[in-house]
C-alpha cells in the first residue's frame, strides 16, 4: 500500500488522509480486519461506541506490534450519552475498551437536535474537557450541518477539528464543506465510494474498469 500522507488540523495535529472503519464488521470478526488493514499500511482505524466493537479494534492493535503513537484511532460518543455526565462515563469506557490512556479523535457521532433539548453545545463542551486534559488529542463532530456548527462557533471557544460525513460523487455537500473550509473544519468522508455498491454499478465506472482491464475476479 502507497504510503497515506497526513492532513494537519486546525490544533497543529496530524491526521492519515486515509481510514479504515468497522461500520458494520461484527465484533468476533473485528480484531481479523484490523490485523489484516494494520498489515497493509493503514495507520487510522475508525470505530464508535454504537459499533461496539471498540474492545477488538484495541486487541488488534495491542497485538500488531506498532507502537501507540503509530496508529491514529477515531472513536465516537454513542447517542444514549449526550448528557455531560453521561458523556463522560462513555468516554472512559471508551478508553477502557480500546485499552488506552488516550484517544487520537473523539467526536459527537450525531448532533440530535430533538433530544436533550437540543442541547449538543454542552456535549461539545464536555468533549472539551477530555481535549484540555490530554485523554482526547482532537476532538471533533459528526454529521452536523452548518447551523450546527454555528452554534458551537458561537458558544464554545474550541472549534471542531473534524466534521465526519456522508460525502461521495452522488452526495457532493458542496455548500457545507466550503463553510467547513472556511473555518478550517477538516471534513472527513464516510461512505466516499458510496453506499450499496452504487458506486461500482455506474455505467461510466464500469467503462473504465473494462477500458483499463481492472474489473473485480468473479
Amino acid at each position: 500500500m502507497t504510503p497515506v500522507p497526513d492532513i494537519m488540523l486546525n490544533n497543529g495535529l496530524p491526521i492519515p488522509q486515509l481510514g479504515f472503519g468497522v461500520f458494520l464488521v461484527p465484533p468476533e470478526d473485528t480484531a481479523g480486519a484490523v490485523t489484516t488493514a494494520l498489515a497493509v499500511g493503514y495507520r487510522h482505524i475508525d470505530t464508535a461506541q454504537m459499533y461496539g466493537n471498540e474492545r477488538e479494534v484495541g486487541e488488534a492493535i495491542a497485538k500488531s506490534g506498532l507502537g501507540r503513537g503509530d496508529v491514529f484511532v477515531t472513536s465516537k460518543l454513542s447517542n444514549a450519552s449526550h448528557r455531560p455526565d453521561d458523556a463522560r462515563r462513555a468516554f472512559g469506557q471508551t478508553l477502557d475498551a480500546l485499552g488506552f490512556d488516550y484517544i487520537d479523535l473523539f467526536l459527537i457521532h450525531w448532533p440530535l437536535p430533538m433530544k436533550y433539548d437540543g442541547d449538543f453545545v454542552s456535549t461539545w463542551q464536555t468533549l472539551g474537557e477530555f481535549y484540555r486534559d490530554g485523554r482526547a488529542r482532537s476532538i471533533g463532530v459528526s454529521n452536523f450541518q452548518a447551523h450546527h456548527l454555528r452554534r458551537l462557533h458561537a458558544q464554545s471557544d474550541i472549534p471542531p477539528a473534524v466534521n465526519q460525513i456522508e460525502v461521495n460523487p452522488y452526495l457532493t455537500q458542496n455548500e457545507l464543506r466550503l463553510f467547513c473550509a472556511e473555518h478550517q473544519i477538516a471534513v472527513e468522508a464516510w461512505s466516499p465510494l458510496a453506499r450499496g455498491g452504487e458506486l461500482l454499478a455506474d455505467p461510466e465506472v464500469r467503462r473504465i474498469a473494462a477500458a483499463t482491464a481492472k474489473t473485480r475476479p468473479r
